[in-house]
């Protein structure tokens, strides 16, 4: 009987582990699912963005008052759970505060954790304020019904319940040591936990050891849960945003991919002595020549899946979008969310089928209409936006460029332009000849 506590423990954690494992692993097939991409040159600069952006989250604080109250949560719930290591270790060996013998530097940190538990639960508090209350206008989009809306609000509920739990489990331990119960020796500080010894007045140590005890289990299960919530919930970004920064574009948002295959056609276009028709010896093949632009998920590559499932749903980007602005479809928000979507599709049918079969959908259409596509001015405005180094354009383009390239599904005034270009070098509909007529005119 004395050591069903540590079994029970040890098979919760042993689950948890499991199944969060299982996760990643889908959460990685589904992501190599992309073409490959090459994202392995200038490290030291990479390694630098990741830590500037996604550790020193600095783009996070160009709003200044919800940026600071993010890092105040961020710093606030990693530090506490290192906390989590010494519950992991008290669960497995049957031990009560395992490193209460570091003495002064124990009661620093139990101090320090407990201020950080009270401002983020301040924090909370105000970012579920500006959500539901001042419902400013990025949380209430369209895009932001349902699940995400629920989901968004499930994390912030859920961390108001760890910290009140971890509060209450350190004040009836505060109050069973006062009381010199058996087992509770004392250790740590309380300066926050202290104010709420009053709500255990008169209580025997009995009571007080269940309440510790329910809140220590109902603490570490809760943990468990949230880390194996993460992969059905926008807060996955506190797993990726670190390697999608490190991957993300080094080069001037500006500058757009460049295609090697089109590259090609253009070169032997302009070379007065290319022969069309000759076939060079390594191209001399049967094979189907690969598609242009993206019309399924899949037809993306890793790094922009892997900035699908990395977005946090936050609405900068939109926020930020003139096309949206302007009351158009567009919103970036939503292209990273139905990418992230179609490949959670595509990766069900995966897990139901042992592989891909057809299911008469595609990201495009189906997900990503045409009139949000062209709606986009190419600004950059959502790359430049975004805390987490997520580029939407790219996705964007490259659904263009099928439309253009594999369907020919150009908007005629598109057709037009670039008709003129072809016939004028201009986009306008004027011959080469008269385009200085203008100077003579009175």
């Amino acid at each position: 009987m004395e050591y069903i506590p540590q079994i029970l423990f040890i098979v919760a954690l042993a689950f948890s582990v499991w199944f969060f494992a299982r996760n990643v692993g889908r959460l990685r097939r589904n992501i190599l699912l992309g073409k490959d991409v090459d994202k392995t040159d200038n490290k030291p600069a990479r390694l630098n963005k990741m830590i500037r952006v996604a550790l020193g989250q600095s783009k996070m604080v160009t709003r200044p008052i919800a940026g600071f109250l993010h890092i105040l949560i961020y710093v606030g719930f990693v530090i506490i759970n290192i906390e989590v290591l010494e519950i992991i270790l008290d669960g497995i060996f049957g031990t009560h505060r395992l490193f209460a013998f570091i003495g002064p530097v124990y009661d620093f940190l139990i101090g320090s954790f407990e201020i950080l538990a009270l401002l983020v639960l301040i924090s909370v508090i105000f970012f579920w304020t500006r959500r539901n209350i001042m419902k400013i206008k990025r949380f209430w989009s369209k895009e932001m019904k349902g699940w995400p809306k629920n989901d968004a609000n499930n994390i912030l509920y859920f961390e108001v319940i760890l910290m009140v739990l971890f509060l209450t489990m350190n004040a009836t331990d505060y109050q069973l040591q006062m009381n010199g119960a058996e087992g509770y020796a004392e250790a740590g500080a309380f300066p926050v936990s202290q104010y709420l010894l009053p709500l255990f007045d008169g209580l025997s140590n009995s009571t007080l050891i269940a309440i510790e005890r329910t809140a220590w289990w109902a603490h570490i299960l809760g943990i468990f849960f949230f880390l194996n919530y993460l992969y059905y919930s926008k807060h996955l970004h506190i797993l990726l945003a670190f390697p999608n920064v490190y991957y993300s574009k080094l080069t001037s948002n500006g500058q757009f991919a460049h295609n090697e295959t089109v590259a090609k056609e253009v070169k032997m276009m302009m070379d007065p002595d290319a022969d069309p028709y000759a076939m060079p010896e390594e191209d001399a093949s049967d094979e189907v020549p690969e598609k242009f632009g993206a019309s399924d998920a899949t037809d993306l590559n890793w790094f922009q899946l892997l900035s699908a499932y990395t977005c946090t749903e936050c609405g900068r980007c939109t926020s930020e979008c003139p096309a949206n602005q302007t009351g158009k479809k567009l919103s970036p928000r939503k292209i990273m969310m139905d990418t992230r979507d179609r490949l959670e599709e595509i990766g069900e049918n995966i897990n139901k089928n042992g592989e891909f079969k057809d299911d008469g959908k595609k990201l495009l259409d189906d997900y990503i209409t045409r009139e949000e596509l062209w709606a986009c001015t190419t600004c950059n405005a959502c790359v430049e936006a975004c805390p987490v180094g997520i580029d939407p354009l790219s996705i964007i383009m490259e659904m263009r460029q099928y439309l253009v390239m594999e369907e020919s599904a150009a908007p005629m005034e598109l057709n037009n332009a670039m008709t003129n270009i072809e016939n004028n070098a201009a986009p306008w509909p004027y011959n080469q000849q008269d385009r200085l007529n203008w100077i003579n005119e009175n």
